[in-house]
């Protein structure tokens, strides 16, 4: 890889990455990053944390949807939390290069819990209007700008690039976790004493994290050389990016898939609410099992030890698979069965996406390209979420379901083929070492892996 014709800066992707190499599979120990001690800290802040973030992230939509019985309102929220990332989100990428990580990230953790607090205020004291909600979420997101692409670009300073995989593996795996825990405890406290409550730990929970980055180890950290302050810089990142089809088309997918496929907030509160009438209690269960495949899909990614592009196509075409089986479920039993796997092939999505973009980027360059990662992630959100919105409530939860998970299964097909055709790949099916496969080959290899007679 380079940052221009024939400016060597990072390394290409070796056969693993390439997403129909044949390659060996490296495997590593499941909690390998944990021997890190400031990536040990960095986890167990984020452990907490996230689990006030979920419980927040369920009394948020769950009241919005109490204040106006309108899933548009709470696609509208879910918008506004990720608007600024879609308005902002390449400009913090460049102040992400340019700062160092962790004061950054003292900020942006401070500013979260301040407006968690707030809004905790707001809901206890009985003042809470729909359009406070509104302003919450739009400050969150504004926090997250450059929360996100700092986050992400921290944990390679934390373990160094040969733990990388292992170590957004389990960052996934401690947030989906937290998803085990915070939709339950925000049920209880939803329906036993308000919404408010799960403001207020929320708020109270970002103590933690605060608490691990001061406690951390400079002279430990990996050091990447921060970007001095230059004019084009945003430009040269987009131009980044653009030159490398690893990267560009595997940020379109996560776009379609993340606009679309990932609005579980409109999809599962509509289920829960207006298909099976189970209430908040219903909707924390459908976040819960999704969650615990969403653990299972981290952890698989933790031990896997390798991010191929052919996997990411795979489990991108499952996802959307899944949902459309999952919008015709006639029974809540079987909807909520069915959250299990959609978790295990979303978090394969995410890991094996957000890791392939990392290990192909230069250091200098990551915090742009993973603000640009987030920003066509979370932030086709705002667009994304009214759209689906409205299909849910003008045709029903089901058709808007099902719409966003046929969008995403085409989007992976569209890709996928289009990544083989720049590749120069062709199908392959037959035996190979000794299993049968079906598998894109370099045309060059056509002999050499000819199906066994």
């Amino acid at each position: 890889m380079s940052t221009g014709p024939g400016a060597a800066s990072a390394p290409a992707p070796d056969g693993h990455d390439d997403p129909t190499t044949p390659g060996t599979r490296r495997k590593t120990s499941m909690f390998a990053s944990l021997k890190v001690r400031n990536y040990r800290l960095f986890f167990t802040g984020q452990v907490v944390s996230n689990i006030g973030t979920w419980m927040q992230r369920i009394a948020q939509d769950w009241l919005v949807l109490s204040l106006t019985g309108s899933s548009a309102a709470v696609g509208i929220t879910t918008a506004l939390q990720f608007l600024p990332m879609l308005l902002f989100g390449l400009y913090g990428g460049v102040l992400v290069d340019r700062l160092r990580k962790r004061p950054a990230l003292l900020v942006t953790q401070s500013s979260m819990a301040v407006t968690a607090l707030f809004l905790a205020v707001l809901t206890l004291t009985g003042h809470v209007q729909v359009w406070h909600v509104y302003v919450a979420a739009f400050a969150m997101g504004l926090a997250t700008v450059v929360d996100n692409p700092a986050r992400q670009s921290f944990v390679a300073e934390l373990v160094g690039r040969d733990q990388l995989q292992n170590a957004v593996s389990l960052n996934s795996a401690n947030f989906q976790s937290a998803r085990l825990v915070g939709p339950a405890v925000a049920g209880l406290m939803i329906t036993g004493v308000g919404t408010g409550w799960a403001f207020l730990a929320n708020g109270l929970s970002f103590v933690a994290p605060l608490s691990c980055l001061l406690l951390m180890r400079a002279r430990e950290l990996h050091a990447v050389e921060r970007t001095p302050r230059g004019k084009g810089q945003l430009r040269e990142g987009l131009h980044y990016v653009a030159g490398r089809p690893e990267l560009i088309w595997t940020i379109t997918l996560v776009g379609f898939i993340g606009t679309f496929g990932f609005n579980f907030p409109v999809f599962l509160s509509a289920f829960a609410d207006d298909v099976f009438h189970a209430g908040a209690g219903a909707y924390s269960l459908f976040n819960t099992l999704m969650a615990v495949g969403s653990v299972a899909g981290a952890l698989l990614a933790a031990r896997r030890g390798t991010a191929r592009l052919r996997v990411l196509i795979a489990a991108a075409l499952a996802f959307g698979a899944l949902e459309m089986v999952a919008a015709t479920a006639p029974e809540l039993w079987l909807f909520a069965l069915l959250m299990v796997p959609i978790g295990v092939f979303s978090m394969t999505v995410n890991v094996t996406a957000n890791t392939s973009i990392q290990m192909s980027t230069d250091p200098a360059m990551r915090g742009r390209v993973m603000s640009l990662y987030m920003m066509v992630f979370l932030g086709g959100s705002p667009v994304g979420a009214p759209i689906v919105g409205w299909v849910t409530d003008t045709y029903g939860a089901r058709a808007g379901f099902a719409a966003g998970g046929a969008v995403a299964a085409t989007a992976a097909l569209v890709i996928g083929l289009i990544l083989a055709r720049v590749g120069n790949l062709r199908l392959s099916v037959g035996w190979y070492r000794g299993h049968p496969q079906v598998r894109f080959v370099p045309r060059e290899r056509r002999d050499e892996l000819a199906p066994a007679a």
